[in-house]
């Protein structure tokens, strides 16, 4: 299968041959080697690996149990490719519809594409109809071959243009078709099948460890658990309880899900509920290095503090992976408003960041920023995600 390619450059800035006018642009991998070290993150990603079922899969897990999760609008190759950077040990696609694969749209299999830099992917699915998943897994099987980690089924979307065609969280009100669907994706994926699940459907009534044991005995190898219902969406506050009692109630490894914001939050989850990994989500916007300063705090050391060239340098080169992997541009303006959050003036720099549309204008931009913030001096670093200042 023919790896998709960045779009050509327009005018701009020459400062750099990759914003030289009629330049190609650089393949993902080519961007890591020059741009990571500079943000303070590793120019290689570090293979998952692959699990032939529940014990396997919880010994990959031990060895690193932060999991970038799986976020519609966000999860694309070069959001995945920083996340693993950072120390996530997998880092999971967005959605990928079942109908989409079957109606044969390639903009669905986009989503599901590893560039060349990923070693592998875990891949999740949202459906209906166990024919279709059955389906999709056997294509992401042929497709992906070993850079298939993973299939993970979504149970757990709460938006109502999913939920009303009886897909995401409302799978949860059918414990046996779910458990169809399960079998439907082990019948081909020729990997381990993983479900995400939320603490139940309406407020008050807590399906999860009931609906997580039918989800094992179909031979679910994993299941995550949002600590909220699906009725709240994301409005207040996700209970880890309930991620403690599906531990109680199932043999298989369990991953938290739901509030883990910071690199505190993401190890202490894991000691408050007994989970076996946690799945990292808005906590990333902005902080790639959450995967591995949850990994110094699960240790008992304390993660290094990055000051405001490396979280600027980050930018930069998140917005050069997504113009090495064919993205929108556009994508870069979330992320100015993420990587830039709690920055002096930040406001004034994400406003400018609003009026960006190519690469050389985003690149520009952050050679803008740097060099105000060495004429300002500010040198205070940061632990990203607690916005507790260091002056490093």
């Amino acid at each position: 299968m023919t790896e998709p390619v960045g779009r050509q450059p327009g005018a701009g800035p020459a400062a750099g041959s990759e914003r030289a006018a009629g330049a190609a642009r650089p393949a993902p991998a080519e961007v890591l080697a020059a741009y990571a070290p500079a943000a303070g993150l590793p120019a290689r990603v570090v293979p998952f690996g692959r699990a032939r079922d529940a014990r396997e899969l919880r010994d990959l897990l031990a060895r690193n149990p932060f999991l970038m999760a799986p976020m519609a609008g966000v999860s694309d190759s070069a959001y995945r490719l920083m996340a693993r950077c950072g120390g996530a040990a997998l880092a999971y696609t967005e959605m990928v519809s079942v109908a989409g694969i079957h109606y044969g749209g390639d903009k669905t299999w986009e989503l599901a594409w590893p560039h060349d830099p990923e070693p592998d992917i875990a891949v999740q699915l949202f459906g209906s109809k166990p024919d279709q998943f059955r389906e999709a897994a056997a294509g992401m099987r042929e497709r992906l071959g070993n850079r298939l980690a993973l299939i993970d089924i979504n149970m757990a979307c709460p938006v109502p243009k999913v939920t009303r065609k009886g897909e995401g969280s409302a799978l949860m009100d059918d414990p046996a078709l779910s458990a169809r669907i399960v079998r439907a994706c082990l019948d081909e994926a020729g990997v381990v099948v993983t479900v995400k699940i939320r603490r139940g459907r309406v407020d008050g009534v807590e399906l999860a460890p009931e609906f997580a044991r039918a989800m094992e005995d179909a031979g679910a190898c994993a299941v995550a658990v949002h600590g909220r219902y699906a009725s709240q969406y994301y409005r207040g506050q996700a209970d880890w309880g309930v991620v403690s009692r599906v531990v109680d109630a199932v043999d298989v490894p369990v991953i938290a899900s739901g509030d883990i914001l910071t690199p505190q939050a993401a190890a202490r989850v894991l000691s408050e509920t007994g989970a076996t990994a946690a799945m990292v989500a808005r906590g990333s916007y902005g902080n790639p290095w959450i995967f591995s300063d949850a990994r110094c705090m699960l240790a008992g050391e304390e993660p290094p503090v990055r000051d405001w060239a490396q979280r600027v340098a980050a930018f930069a080169c998140h917005a050069r992976l997504l113009a090495a992997t064919g993205a929108h541009m556009a994508r870069a303006r979330s992320l100015a408003t993420w990587y830039l959050r709690g920055m002096p003036e930040a406001s004034h720099w994400r406003g400018r960041a609003m009026r960006c549309d190519t690469l050389e204008e985003f690149l520009a931009l952050a050679d803008e920023l740097q060099a105000a913030m060495a004429g300002a001096g500010a040198c205070a670093g940061v632990r990203v995600g607690t916005g507790e200042r260091s002056d490093a």
